[in-house]
């Protein structure tokens, strides 16, 4: 129930918010403050010692989970962070104080990416764990370091290090136990407002939806899961038609997809070609995409003439052995067996995990 009752913040601020998912931003650690060179000078000590002190640290640079969050959008309009410098040292063995680090909150389910390198710095999926992506600058010693037997007067002292910066990418991924794909206007958004209490905007055109949405599936009772509608996948999606890619990398985290298939005979969809379209978008895009368990659902079932589509659709992919379920997202029939075979396949994934 912990992760869900996360989930369930995550929801709370996804709608009302302008939905960013890509952002990139320049992060500077602090730099360390100088140390200080000086001579203790009171009355009736003439020969005072060195008594300069250290430089604070630079601040670090942290990037920490917030499962209140559901957007990149503060980051999208700001591109420069920096966590503030230590201070430099002064006389009387005074320290300078340590820089304050600069901690960057980001969405559950955020890929921190190193644009330059291309390489992946952290990937957050924990709530509240403060990640080290830049460590500030050490603080310079002062004189009254570097006092020894044959140098009691010491003039040396340090200058604190430099700052360090980077170029990172923010990435958000979407965090669902089952996502919905299918081709614009099959009725992922209709189902899932049916399954769940999401409500995103309905239409009958496509691309109605262009930002994932999130739901809370709850059967019996019992058995709950977080489901994620991924806006419409055209073909060509994996060389980024349509904004494919930017939809696909939803797809990556979830453990399950539901394959929907539009049987409307109005549609001028050829619903089993759409099957191996999106199977094959899935595959270019990434060959673990393509291996992940589906549940395929045929929708508008409960349109005149969708029954000798849906009777075609079998027959024309007959030889791949999947079971295909008829539904209506409009009216909910079919609904519960889908969403009872869905559950079924995580059961079993749970079991050859525990294996």
């Amino acid at each position: 129930m912990r992760r869900l009752e996360i989930v369930r913040l995550f929801l709370q601020g996804i709608f009302g918010v302008k939905f960013v998912d890509e952002a990139t931003i320049e992060i500077r650690s602090g730099a360390g403050g100088d140390g200080c060179v000086s001579f203790r000078r009171e009355k009736h000590v003439p020969r005072g010692g060195p008594n300069g002190g250290d430089g604070g640290n630079g601040g670090n640079v942290y990037i920490v989970g917030n499962p209140q969050m559901s957007t990149l959008l503060d980051y999208k309009y700001k591109q420069h962070w920096a966590a503030k410098r230590g201070a430099h040292g002064k006389g009387k063995d005074q320290h300078g104080k340590n820089g304050t680090d600069l901690i960057i909150p980001v969405p559950m389910g955020t890929e921190v990416v190193d644009a330059e390198k291309e390489e992946l710095i952290v990937d957050v999926v924990e709530p509240g764990v403060k990640l080290l992506i830049l460590k500030g600058g050490r603080g310079g010693r002062g004189n009254a370091r570097f006092v020894s037997p044959t140098n009691r007067a010491p003039r040396e002292f340090e200058r604190g290090r430099a700052e360090r910066s980077a170029v990172i990418r923010l990435s958000l991924k979407v965090i669902a136990d089952v996502g919905i794909i299918g081709f614009p206007n099959a009725g992922k958004s209709t189902l899932i407002s049916k399954i769940s209490g999401a409500r995103p905007k309905i239409a009958d055109y496509p691309f109605t939806t262009l930002t994932p949405t999130l739901g809370i599936v709850s059967l019996d009772g019992e058995r709950s899961f977080v489901v994620a509608d991924i806006p419409g996948i055209i073909e060509g999606a994996h060389k980024g038609v349509g904004l494919g890619t930017r939809f696909l990398k939803h797809v990556e985290r979830t453990k399950v997809l539901i394959h929907l298939l539009d049987l409307n005979p109005q549609s001028g969809r050829d619903p089993a070609r759409d099957y191996e379209i999106l199977n094959y978008e899935l595959k270019s895009f990434s060959g673990a995409l393509s291996k992940k368990p589906q549940v395929v659902a045929a929708n508008k079932i409960d349109l005149p003439g969708s029954q000798e589509r849906f009777d075609g659709l079998l027959d024309r992919l007959s030889t791949l052995d999947i079971d295909i379920f008829p539904i209506s997202a409009i009216n909910g029939e079919g609904t519960k067996k889908l969403l009872n075979a869905v559950c079924g396949v995580m059961e079993n994934l749970g079991e050859s995990d525990a294996e």
